[in-house]
């Protein structure tokens, strides 16, 4: 699914007179130092606008980047910011390191300024979080204790997906976009908060499964990405991010969602050789480097799934649907792709050279909405741990029930079937409430796209608040999952 543009880095501004100062302290919690302390403050103020302070201390281990959150409750808008690189989406803010004050050591700390419009009232903040743990309250961070129970380790059996003591385990949960674009355009690794009570609200969904989608380039530690983002700090978040959604009870789907290589033909997203968009296929000289460290990583975790490549479109570069889906299995030089692509099946070899049994998914042509020949075309896989993805919106070809009978139900016979994506684009739910239905009565998986505060307007868009707060849109997808595990 695309994505939200981020907002312009928002220019230094020029001085502003200082007339008045409100200050929200920092307050500890029961006394305990807290991981890190944020002191807000307004400190100029005029009809349709003010400017504000934050300053942030650092109490736990030192940290090579940072990045703060916050949520306006008055509709505030920032428009300029200096000493971080600020932001907003929605009613989210998020301040992250410069360069030059990036690190900040233990018992360090940084302030930054900003302007901001408001009308009406203008509350401050009530929560910080640094780097997705919440400032004045928390200790230490550690990983949460299991709350929901511990998701099981997967496997296919037939045409499902099974337990260990073969009980069916369909995936039904949300998308948790950030990780795939906020490490490459620079402002940190996630999206807004990622802690234990951001990923407890998702499962007060009644959710069982949050989809990660993540960038290889970051992963990797390639050097186009700040140190601060990428490598070891890269897949130390992605760890601490699954063992909490694990703790919750729910399944981690780590996706690779964005990869190197440069294509500039039909439906480029972009023309940057680096991992800053949706390629048609993934790249042969970085993807299986991958997938070989992620499934080393979580190798002796089988309850987290493997969704192999976001959403392919090798059928806008190649002049016929056989040429397209030879691409799409076998990689190597394809028609309409500049770069060296890895196929499905390089894919798969990849993570199966590891020794890895965790369940793998391949989403198929036309962005994974077309499954047509997947059938046909379908990776061999040792493991026998091999599963459908398919993407579905309201603007698809593949988005009737004419469709999904004729090109899911023949795949969904033999493997299991997952959507790794679901949505609309119009803010509403009576699309999805149609592919859930449908989904349901074949006892298939879906996740909606997506846990994130952004404008609806730029797409399907599930909360307003990382609260769980819904849209519109949202309301649908977690009135009936509640309905299902009540």
């Amino acid at each position: 699914m695309r994505h939200p543009p981020r907002s312009v880095l928002l220019a230094a501004a020029g001085a502003v007179a200082l007339v008045g100062s409100v200050v929200v302290p920092a307050v500890s919690a029961q006394g305990a130092t807290p991981a890190c302390t944020v002191e807000y403050a307004v400190t100029s103020q005029w009809d349709s606008g003010f400017q504000g302070s934050v300053k942030v201390t650092n109490n736990r281990s030192a940290l090579s980047g940072w990045q703060l959150t916050f949520d306006f409750a008055g509709g505030q808008k920032v428009s300029q910011g200096w000493n971080a690189k600020w932001s907003q989406f929605g009613t989210t803010v998020t301040a992250a390191g410069e360069g030059w004050n990036g690190a900040l050591g233990t018992g360090a700390s940084v302030s930054a300024g900003f302007l901001a419009s408001w009308s009406g009232s203008n509350p401050a903040p009530a929560v910080f979080k640094l780097n997705g743990t919440t400032c004045d309250v928390d200790p230490e961070p550690t990983t949460p204790p299991p709350s929901g129970g511990t998701p099981p380790a997967l496997r296919v059996s037939g045409n499902k997906l099974v337990d260990a003591d073969g009980t069916t385990r369909r995936l039904l949960g949300v998308n948790r976009s950030g990780g795939e674009f906020m490490c490459v355009q620079g402002y940190g690794i996630w999206d807004g908060p990622v802690d234990d009570a951001a990923i407890k609200a998702i499962a007060d969904w009644k959710a069982n499964a949050v989809r990660i989608p993540l960038n290889e380039e970051c992963w990797l530690g390639l050097p186009d990405i700040k140190p601060e983002y990428g490598g070891a700090h890269y897949i130390s978040a992605v760890k601490e991010l699954v063992a909490r959604v694990e703790a919750h009870g729910m399944t981690p789907v780590l996706e690779l969602h964005w990869s190197y290589g440069q294509y500039t033909g039909n439906s480029a997203g972009c023309s940057d050789v680096h991992a800053t968009c949706q390629k048609p296929m993934p790249d042969l000289r970085y993807s299986p480097s991958f997938w070989s460290s992620v499934a080393s990583t979580f190798k002796d975790d089988e309850a987290a799934v493997f969704d192999l490549f976001n959403e392919p479109y090798p059928d806008r570069a190649a002049s016929s649907a056989m040429d397209a889906w030879k691409c799409w299995r076998d990689g190597g030089t394809c028609p309409g792709i500049s770069y060296e692509v890895a196929g499905m099946q390089d894919l798969v070899d990849s993570v199966r050279a590891t020794g890895a049994r965790n369940v793998v998914m391949a989403g198929g042509l036309a962005y994974s909405n077309d499954l047509s020949r997947w059938n046909a075309y379908k990776p061999s896989d040792p493991a026998g741990n091999l599963a459908a993805a398919y993407h579905v919106y309201n603007f698809n070809s593949c988005a009737s029930e004419t469709c999904w009978n004729s090109t899911l139900a023949p795949v969904a016979a033999h493997v299991p079937l997952v959507a790794g994506e679901i949505g609309e684009n119009s803010c509403a739910h009576g699309f999805t409430d149609q592919v859930m239905k449908w989904f349901d009565d074949h006892d298939l998986s879906y996740l909606g796209w997506t846990w994130n505060t952004w404008d609806c307007s730029f797409g399907p868009s599930l909360i307003s608040a990382y609260d769980g707060t819904p849209t519109a849109y949202g309301t649908g997808l977690r009135d009936h999952l509640r309905a299902l595990h009540p």
